[in-house]
């Protein structure tokens, strides 16, 4: 492409923050322990992986990853497995939890503010333009794409957006766009959100994704910190506020960016922030053809990585047979006279003989005992699953025993198994 030597200048000189302080409560026990960018997905990845992923794929190599909520097990996955960009190519992922740096009151108070809070570091890099992830969504995005139509554009800011339809956009930052695609109107949940010029059916919904500015990024935090009205929050007050201002505001279309491995694939994002989403994004994996590819080798989720053997499958006998269907096995697992259907195991699993495990999601280190049945379920890191156990026939005893969603699926931890 003509563009491509300015562009590599430009994500050259870009800074990349990733908000990843989120506590996802609606991910109900499985952030008990740890925050929601943290939770495992994909059999061997964590959540934050796609975001930092995208970025050194995309050609960023200058990353910082503010943190707040439960992060012990994130900062310490980050450790081991983002480590290897080179410092001396000013080259890195920075690890920023919250540090009251400002006083010794106020912890990150919104989005905006856990920069303006860290604000002296990232001043000192003199970034060209700094891109603000979420680090909370599975995806797979170019984010030199949408910078470079952010300079082409001439814009100070470029939200990146999506269509979804308007019946259910009101769980979304939405915006209204001209023809050019140029933000007239940025609304925050709203209960009529505007559509899409010419198609009533659909809005477009916010990403968490910004581009911005370097230098315009550092006056409107310093504005916002002034504010006594305002949240301090990227959506709810800094972009409202800019296009209500007359600020060059565009939005950037995901499918103009997004990484699909055929032609006319589906751009694929989840928000898999309940466990009702969180359970199908995983199960989605076994298909024939899943919607998110990771077997692209053009475009590699990087991760880090315990030495494991591989999974094992024992015993052949008539009525004893270790057999997986329809599923994703990981590293370390041993299915010992087991039948796992449509499953998506995690590192470190062991099935015993007799159980059967159908639509299930099972986190790192769990063991499940003899003769249990598990249908639709996520299991949580660390659970032993007892002997005989029954879960996913009968959801008056399921809702009883463990936490039940609306959708049917029965999470079950460490701490639900110890009070049967």
């Amino acid at each position: 492409m003509v563009f491509e030597p300015r562009l590599r200048e430009l994500t050259r000189t870009a800074l990349t923050l990733v908000l990843a302080g989120g506590r996802g409560s609606r991910l109900s026990a499985l952030t008990d322990r740890r925050a929601k960018p943290a939770v495992y997905f994909g059999g061997k990845f964590r959540i934050i992986d796609f975001a930092l992923s995208n970025a050194i794929n995309s050609g960023f190599r200058k990353i910082s990853v503010l943190t707040q909520y439960k992060s012990h097990s994130l900062l310490r996955h980050l450790q081991r497995g983002w480590s290897f960009l080179r410092g001396e190519m000013d080259e890195f992922v920075d690890l920023l939890p919250a540090q009251q740096r400002l006083n010794e009151e106020n912890w990150y108070r919104g989005t905006a503010d856990a920069v303006w809070q860290n604000l002296d570091i990232f001043q000192s890099l003199r970034p060209s333009h700094v891109i603000i992830l979420a680090g909370d969504h599975i995806y797979k995005m170019d984010y030199g794409k949408m910078l470079w139509q952010h300079v082409t554009r001439g814009a100070d800011v470029t939200v990146a957006c999506f269509e979804v339809p308007r019946k259910e956009a009101s769980a979304f930052g939405v915006m209204a766009v001209d023809p050019s695609g140029r933000v007239v109107r940025f609304v925050e949940k709203p209960a009529d959100p505007p559509h899409i010029p010419g198609n009533p059916e659909l809005s477009l919904a916010s990403m968490g994704i910004y581009v911005f500015n370097g230098n315009f990024l550092f006056e409107q935090l310093r504005r916002d910190a002034e504010d006594p009205n305002s949240n301090h929050d990227f959506g709810k007050d800094i972009i409202p506020y800019l296009v209500q201002g007359r600020a060059s505001v565009f939005a950037h279309r995901f499918q103009e960016s997004c990484v699909v491995t055929e032609a006319g694939g589906t751009p694929y994002w989840r928000d898999v922030g309940t466990v009702d989403a969180y359970w199908e994004a995983n199960i989605d994996l076994t298909n024939i053809i899943p919607p998110l590819d990771l077997y692209d080798p053009q475009w590699r989720i990087w991760t880090y990585q315990e030495q494991l053997p591989p999974a094992k499958f024992v015993h052949d006998e008539d009525n004893r047979r270790g057999m997986c269907l329809g599923s994703m096995v990981s590293g370390g697992c041993i299915i010992s006279g087991s039948l796992v259907r449509r499953s998506l195991l995690f590192s470190n699993v062991r099935c015993n003989s007799y159980s059967k495990l159908e639509g299930a999601v099972v986190l790192p280190d769990v063991v499940i005992n003899r003769s249990a049945r598990l249908t639709k379920v996520v299991v949580d890191r660390g659970v032993e699953i007892p002997e005989g156990l029954v879960v996913g026939e009968d959801p008056q005893e399921d809702a009883r025993r463990f936490f039940r969603t609306s959708g049917g699926v029965t999470l079950i931890t460490r701490e639900m198994i110890d009070r049967l």
